[in-house]
């Protein structure tokens, strides 16, 4: 099937299963499989609707979640099974997406989970859906940038397809981990997702702020996939109450913005799909139009940092027992990044104990590169490289973590 541009993505699952009678007993996805009608008759509304991609009702489906809910060994197998029902309401009409979110778990010092624990969550969810065919991944609904970093690196561990990522975020565009949005898109576009916005948050006019800023670091297609409005909780229960035609009423102003796939999320429906269908006829998108083109977009956790080439570091810190209080006298010193000496993995698995001390951007110096990449897979910004390590081992790790070299 063709992707054509202005994309049309489904709109919400869990507010439309709520519908048809699902309580949250038991998990989203245990319930759609004993309840199979449910979601392909609400995916073929949506493809009638308008809409070309289908999210696999796999949102919940990470091994995390389903332990949580006590479903033990059957990751792969239940993300099989659910993105086999999407792939038979889309009948060959629409794309299907294997969808992951957020594990809830958080790395030092918010909690107490490692990165690999991350990955190896999601690595047999990405796997079983895989297996099942899907046509791309989205990674939807992002809090922290290790779940999203988690998450790409676990797709692409078993699978070359495309992959879109959205976060979800305050209204001063920060996540629950306190990553400004277009940090997270510099660092994503480095790990060469397809395609990068928000999901939902809060509703278009909301939304719109954000996706503005987005456009000016944005190198892919941004995304808008906005609630019905802000929710007012009623009885204890969330309500959506923008209609269809008041959540397109902004098209326009999110194509100006750079949006080139949109979507709803909670409380929308077959018709707000719909209203997105017939306000795109015939639009025309516009393309990103990032600010600093000729710059390195470097970035920390929590902010993008962009540098001139030519920008130098102050003296290169080795991983010592004083590594803390060196990187926090680096920070506030005059050079525009730090630079760390890594001589084994006990190094870079030092430097990401006390990474959330770095707020400059961060130059790895080092000439092994299994060491280098093990900074680099722990390291939740966008980092930079100074060694001698051969360019075809340079240019892979660039692929996978965005290095900058």
């Amino acid at each position: 099937m063709q992707v054509q541009f202005p994309l049309i993505l489904d709109g919400a699952t869990g507010t439309e299963l709520q519908k048809r009678g699902f309580t949250g007993a038991v998990s989203a996805e245990e319930w759609v499989l004993a309840h199979p009608e449910s979601i392909l008759d609400i995916q073929r509304r949506y493809v009638d609707a308008g809409s070309r991609v289908l999210y696999a009702p796999s949102f919940g489906a990470n091994r995390q979640k389903l332990e949580e809910h006590g479903i033990f060994n059957q990751t792969a197998a239940y993300n099989r099974r659910l993105a086999a029902l999407s792939k038979q309401a889309a009948a060959g009409r629409a794309l299907v997406a294997g969808d992951l979110s957020p594990t809830g778990l958080f790395l030092s010092p918010m909690g107490e989970t490692s990165f690999r624990e991350l990955v190896d969550i999601y690595t047999p969810q990405a796997a079983g859906l895989e297996e099942a065919g899907v046509d791309l991944f989205v990674i939807e609904t992002m809090m922290t940038l290790s779940d999203a970093r988690a998450a790409v690196l676990a797709v692409r561990s078993v699978s070359d397809k495309p992959i879109f990522v959205t976060f979800t975020c305050d209204e001063k565009g920060r996540t629950v981990s306190g990553t400004d949005i277009t940090a997270a898109l510099v660092i994503m576009q480095g790990m060469g997702v397809d395609a990068f916005g928000l999901n939902c948050s809060a509703g278009p006019q909301e939304m719109l702020v954000q996706l503005r800023r987005l456009r000016e670091y944005a190198r892919v297609p941004l995304i808008a996939k906005p609630n019905a409005g802000m929710p007012q909780i009623v009885d204890g229960k969330a309500v959506y109450s923008c209609p269809p035609e008041e959540f397109t009423a902004l098209v326009p102003e999110l194509l100006q913005a750079g949006v080139a796939i949109f979507g709803g999320c909670c409380g929308t429906d077959a018709g707000h799909i719909a209203a997105l269908k017939k306000a795109l006829d015939g639009a025309e998108i516009t393309p990103p139009s990032p600010r600093h083109p000729t710059l390195l977009p470097a970035a920390t956790e929590k902010l993008p940092m962009y540098l001139p080439a030519d920008a130098k570091h102050g003296p290169v810190i080795a991983v010592t027992e004083n590594l803390e209080d060196d990187l926090q006298e680096a920070m506030d010193g005059d050079e525009p990044m730090v630079a760390v000496a890594l001589q084994s993995t006990a190094d870079a698995e030092e430097l990401a104990q006390v990474q959330y001390l770095i707020e400059k951007p961060l130059c790895l110096v080092c000439d092994d590169g299994a060491v280098l990449e093990a900074a680099l897979r722990s390291y939740q910004g966008r980092a930079l490289y100074e060694g001698a390590i051969p360019e075809e081992t340079l240019a892979r790790l660039q692929e996978l973590y965005g290095l900058i070299y």
